[in-house]
């Protein structure tokens, strides 16, 4: 079965990340998650059987928390382009 690839950005609030992060680690459709400068606080890569799956992911498990401002989310489609 291919899984759908997503990539959700998050705002959060200040000095959360951490938290946040511990929160996330027990979600298996959660792949990776990176802090990252700029606009956003972290981005996390995910993968799910559906997309209605990484929609109950995003908004129960990530949007709930109580530090996250906001999010993102970016759906993938099609084979990735690998630069070897």
């Amino acid at each position: 079965m291919v899984k759908m690839k997503a990539y959700v950005l998050l705002s959060t609030e200040l000095g959360q990340e951490a938290s946040i992060i511990d929160a996330l680690q027990g979600v298996k459709e959660i792949i990776t998650i990176y802090s990252i400068y700029g606009v956003y606080d972290l981005i996390i890569e995910m993968e799910a059987d559906s997309i209605d799956r990484v929609k109950e992911v995003v908004f129960n498990d990530v949007r709930r928390l109580e530090h996250v401002k906001s999010t993102i989310t970016l759906l993938t489609y099609g084979e990735p382009v690998i630069n070897e």
